[in-house]
């Protein structure tokens, strides 16, 4: 008896979990274009592939803004950061210039990833994985103008401030 109240428990909790977890509606804009993808069960971001005609080669210092060939809309509240790949940051110096980049929830414009390449040259092929998606909450804070802030510790020092 126990074990079954055991079992019926996870199972409750994972259908809460899943009951709870937001949608990311996903449009494919051409037929070559693919949906975003998780690399592994617990990754925290989604794969965004390349999407376009012809391969782009980019040189050491270029930037380039390179097509997903999707659109998206994404859960009210949240919003979508474009983070860098690790591996291609690591193995050849290509990062997301405006990491994280930003897309808002309103936005329904194809997503479109700004790469720049601090390596060699370095070839984007449509279907290469450049980029990640995460989808994080957003807090909407009201703004206040003030005509004095409280006074804090650290004060207004800034840029290394606080050591090494």
């Amino acid at each position: 008896m126990v074990i079954v109240r055991a079992v019926t428990a996870v199972v409750v909790v994972t259908a809460a979990i899943v009951a709870e977890s937001p949608t990311l509606k996903v449009q494919l804009l051409r037929p070559s274009a693919r949906l975003p993808e998780r690399a592994s069960e617990g990754a925290a971001g989604l794969d965004l592939f390349a999407d376009g005609g012809a391969p782009c080669v980019l040189v050491h210092g270029e930037i380039a803004v390179i097509p997903t060939g999707i659109a998206i809309a994404l859960p009210p509240g949240h919003e979508g950061q474009v983070r860098p790949r690790s591996g291609l940051a690591a193995k050849h110096g290509i990062t997301v210039l405006n990491a994280p980049g930003t897309i808002d929830e309103d936005y329904r414009g194809e997503v479109k990833v700004i790469l720049i390449n601090h390596g060699a040259r370095y070839t984007i092929s449509p279907g290469d994985r450049i980029a990640q998606l995460v989808i994080a909450k957003v807090e909407k804070a009201r703004v206040l103008s003030v005509s004095a802030l409280e006074a804090t510790s650290r004060g207004e020092g800034g840029l290394g401030s606080t050591g090494r």
